[in-house]
């Protein structure tokens, strides 16, 4: 189960499970791997008020570039809720990805990029 209340008095705090969020889906129409970047459009901002909880956190965590794993982290969600979220909104228009230079031209990632990463992972 997942949390999405804030602490915040003005918030209320509910459990929702992951596949309630993403309507039973285990994945989106847009593939992104877990590294790409996103961050949220003009028009994501603007449709802010009018989106459910967990997208509406999404919006608020995006004013600077974030990656797919730490939005999974900060909303408290198993990585594929947070892809098809991502991938859904991105669809929509709402959030610009930057999917890695390896990721667009079909190469492995740096060996070194995935040892800063699993270093990063160790220290949380």
């Amino acid at each position: 189960m997942s949390d999405f209340g804030d602490n915040d008095d003005d918030e209320p705090r509910f459990k929702v499970r992951s596949y309630v969020v993403t309507r039973g889906r285990t994945k989106s129409n847009v593939d992104l791997p877990l590294e790409t970047l996103v961050k949220v459009t003009p028009q994501g901002q603007a449709n802010a008020p009018r989106l459910a909880l967990e997208r509406k956190k999404i919006v608020a965590l995006c004013s600077s570039p974030l990656s797919i794993a730490e939005i999974s982290a900060h909303l408290s969600v198993p990585l594929g809720v947070a892809k098809v979220l991502v991938g859904d909104m991105a669809e929509e228009g709402f959030l610009q990805s930057y999917k890695p230079q390896h990721s667009q031209n079909g190469e492995r990632p740096d060996l070194k990029l995935l040892e800063r990463v699993l270093h990063g992972l160790q220290a949380l």
